[in-house]
């Protein structure tokens, strides 16, 4: 039997998601959990090409494009794999919210690195200049992570609601 691998359901979600991005607050935005719901979601290279596909289209209409995007992109791709190698089978809240969290740390890491390294004039290249880089980021990260954590449980809920009453074929798999 041959796998579904259009899946219709988890691609309007992801979709939708990122056009919500448009309306994003400050740091408020899908993006992390809407990579993570790819990866979990979608299969083979949609998994990875959608987040950035919407992140290119996007970028543009909130004024997305900045000295740390190559870090802003790999960290939404590393969601992207996180979404698919430890979400892939599951539904657990415990799991997901754990996935979210993760990808908001890996977010905020990734990307105030690349902050730290575009401004050596703001942050001296050195380990207190790293140090003093994430610590002035610390403001910023309660809402992304509030954020991935929100957008997340919208998404997958969502889908286990859906998939169990209009798209039967996208049912996740569950794995002891």
């Amino acid at each position: 039997m041959q796998e579904n691998t259009t899946r219709p359901l988890g691609t309007g979600l992801t979709v939708v998601a990122g056009l919500a991005r448009i309306a994003q607050g400050l740091n408020f935005a899908p993006v992390g959990a809407l990579s993570l719901f790819a990866g979990a979601r979608l299969r083979g290279w949609r998994a990875y090409a959608l987040p950035l596909a919407l992140m290119a289209i996007t970028d543009p209409l909130v004024g997305g494009y900045s000295f740390a995007t190559p870090f802003v992109y790999a960290a939404f791709l590393i969601n992207v794999w996180i979404g698919s190698r430890f979400l892939r089978n599951t539904e657990s809240p415990i799991k997901i919210g754990s996935a979210a969290a993760a990808g908001s740390l890996q977010f905020f890491l990734i990307s105030n690195f690349g902050v730290w390294l575009k401004f050596p004039q703001s942050y001296a290249h050195t380990l207190s200049g790293l140090a003093s880089c994430y610590v002035s980021a610390i403001p910023f990260y309660g809402r992304t992570l509030a954020a991935d954590l929100l957008y997340s449980a919208a998404l997958f809920g969502l889908h286990a609601w859906l998939s169990r009453r209009v798209a039967r074929a996208e049912l996740v798999a569950q794995t002891a």
